[in-house]
């Protein structure tokens, strides 16, 4: 008899605690080998396909495009195992796709097993039908090792989109008992110990809370919810009737509201906890950036690949560094250390349709402006097709900001959490300028310089962007020895 799998949305890594599911590529009935990508989600980082360590028949879909789940929460079940018909185990339709699963990679050993009813079939489906990956091509171990499995009672909870009955299953999803509002009965729609544990040192009974995630499941802004609900004062009976709304709550009420979640909810949370913890600086600086487009130019017109201007600036952040490492560096808050890093990796920020992204450069100090050029092309369009993975948007020691891509000259840009500084480019345009004594027309670009006051004082990061300048003034100044 086959047995019913239920596959939950992983860890993804880098803190990441929830995805929205952007696309299925499966359908309840479908047929699916082991470590297939069943579903296409977006984090808050990258768009990322979620392969089904089991092999077998589709059974149960667990949200809608669209949807939002935390890790944990149910993706979907497969029936595995099982290679006899018309069983006792259900119906006939449930044999039928159990016999279906066989066909995705189901041994006939494991299908007499089920046939017998052995206490051993869930775990002989499992280790034949389980490769043990999470998320393949993301670090993940080998297979798993024989494990034994819990059979449970409650029918199986499935969604909407359901296909026909299937054998009795292995595992269960709870939904919300209906009853008396507000008041769960039977086991608890609760999957992160978190939760539990904010409830219990809060004295509140999860029975009592209503759950917002799918399937009725409880979340921590739930217990959060009615822990502020319980503590708020009770409301005073109006003396007198309530006053016409004013305009301002009229309006509100009609207004247009965007969740804050994926990746503009991820730059978010950055960017406030960048402010709350980060005691920043800004200092700037204008530069004639003239003699830089010319040697670009230069180096153009001798053939061979072509040089992008933010490869030459990002050549001039690293030998920079190279002269202040104070400044590529990150503050361990808990051990009140400043810990200076060893590489320069090397984000630059992208604009792109999902949001404001930013792509890191590994190593950027031992590559070449052709290499720079190179890894800058790639990972521009990874973004604007969104296929960056995790590893390409994390651990940057210092960011490359240029907003003068977007028309405007300066800014006082905020730092890339946990770095400790930025700079930031203006757009380069001709300006009135001294040059050699007389009055000329020159391209000119202004610095913005970020830096958190913590590991260093002014005269750090004012050195810092004096050579950054002198640099772009005169690219003659990177030949000399660092």
């Amino acid at each position: 008899m086959a047995q019913v799998l239920e596959f939950k949305l992983p860890d993804l890594g880098e803190g990441l605690t929830e995805a929205e599911i952007v696309r299925w590529l499966v359908n309840v009935g479908d047929v699916v080998a082991i470590d297939q990508p069943v579903v296409e989600v977006e984090t808050a980082k990258a768009m990322v396909e979620v392969p089904c360590p089991y092999g077998g028949v589709v059974t149960a879909r667990f949200g809608e495009e669209g949807t939002e789940l935390p890790v944990g929460a149910p993706l979907l079940t497969v029936a595995v195992g099982g290679t006899e018909t018309g069983t006792a185990g259900g119906p006939a339709g449930a044999d039928a796709g159990a016999g279906t699963g066989t066909g995705a990679g189901a041994s006939g050993a494991n299908g007499s097993a089920g046939a017998n009813g052995s206490g051993g079939a869930a775990a002989d489906a499992e280790s034949s039908e389980y490769s043990g990956n999470v998320l393949v091509g993301y670090g993940t171990a080998g297979p798993a090792a024989r494990r034994r499995r819990v059979r449970q009672t409650s029918p199986a909870v499935a969604s909407p989109a359901a296909a026909a009955p299937v054998a009795p299953a292995a595992v269960v999803t709870v939904a919300p008992a209906a009853g008396v509002p507000g008041q769960q009965e039977g086991p608890l729609p609760v999957i992160s110990p978190l939760v539990r544990k904010l409830a219990r040192e809060k004295g509140l009974d999860l029975r009592e809370v209503r759950g917002s995630g799918p399937e009725g499941l409880i979340l921590r802004a739930d217990v959060e919810q009615a822990l502020a609900t319980a503590a708020a004062p009770a409301p005073v009976k109006a003396q007198a009737p309530v006053a016409a709304p004013t305009a301002l709550s009229a309006a509100a009420a009609t207004a247009e509201r965007i969740p804050l979640r994926g990746v503009r909810g991820a730059v978010a949370d950055k960017l406030s906890r960048s402010r709350t913890e980060i005691p920043d600086a800004t200092c700037w600086v204008d530069a004639d950036a003239t003699e830089l487009l010319a040697a670009r130019a230069a180096m153009n017109e001798a053939g061979g690949p072509k040089i992008s201007l933010l490869a030459l600036l990002a050549r001039i952040c690293t030998h920079a560094l190279a002269r202040f490492p104070e400044l590529n560096s990150t503050v361990d808050t808990a051990a009140r250390e400043i810990v200076r890093l060893p590489s320069v990796h090397l984000g630059f920020a992208a604009q792109t349709e999902r949001g404001l992204v930013v792509p890191v450069v590994r190593d950027a100090g031992a590559r070449t402006a052709e290499s720079l050029t190179a890894e800058f092309a790639r990972l521009t369009e990874a973004a604007r097709q969104g296929t960056l993975t995790p590893a390409d948007l994390t651990g940057g020691t210092f960011t490359l900001n240029n907003y003068g891509v977007f028309g405007v000259d300066g800014s006082t840009p905020i730092i890339n959490h946990p770095e400790a500084a930025m700079l930031g480019v203006g757009r380069i345009i001709p300006k009135p300028w001294v040059h050699q004594g007389e009055l000329a027309v020159r391209k000119v670009v202004q610095l913005s310089f970020t830096f958190d006051h913590r590991v260093c004082d002014g005269g750090t990061a004012g050195g810092f962007l004096r050579y950054v300048a002198d640099c772009v003034e005169q690219p003659a100044v990177l030949l000399r020895t660092v």
